[in-house]
Parts: structure tokens; sequence; C-alpha cells
């Protein structure tokens, strides 16, 4: 059984905080979007407000895991 190394962890760990980091993003230019209609949905924007909230949960949970990756010795 192979095992990863720190550097493959941290690796794995870096290409989903990428990943949520471009989530992200994109929820912020469906803001923008939805702003722009004539008359944009309130809950609309309150949806992709919770759904960013999330996401940055999410990074900041990867983020302490890469903290703790980075201090494993090998």
């Amino acid at each position: 059984m192979a095992i990863l190394t720190k550097e493959e962890k941290a690796q794995i760990i870096n290409s989903h905080i990428r990943s949520l980091e471009f989530n992200k993003y994109n929820l912020e230019i469906d803001i923008i979007q939805e702003n722009a209609k004539e008359t944009p949905s309130t809950e609309t924007i309150n949806s992709i407000n919770t759904q960013k909230s999330e996401v940055s949960d999410q990074i900041a949970a990867l983020t302490s895991e890469l903290t703790k990756v980075n201090l494993l010795t090998e």
C-alpha cells in the first residue's frame, strides 16, 4: 500500500482549496448577475450568500488541516 507523503497531502489539500476559491468567486459573480436584474431576488441572493459562507467554512477547515499536515514529520 502506497502512503502519501507530506508534500502529496499538502498538494491535494491545496488543490481542494483552490477549487473552493473558484466556487466562491463563481458565487460572487452569481450575485453580480442577480443584482443586474431589474428585480433581483432577495431569496436568491440570500441563498448564494449562504453558499458563500459554507464555502468559506470549508476553506477554513482545509486550511486548518493543511497546517496539521505541514507540521507532520516524515
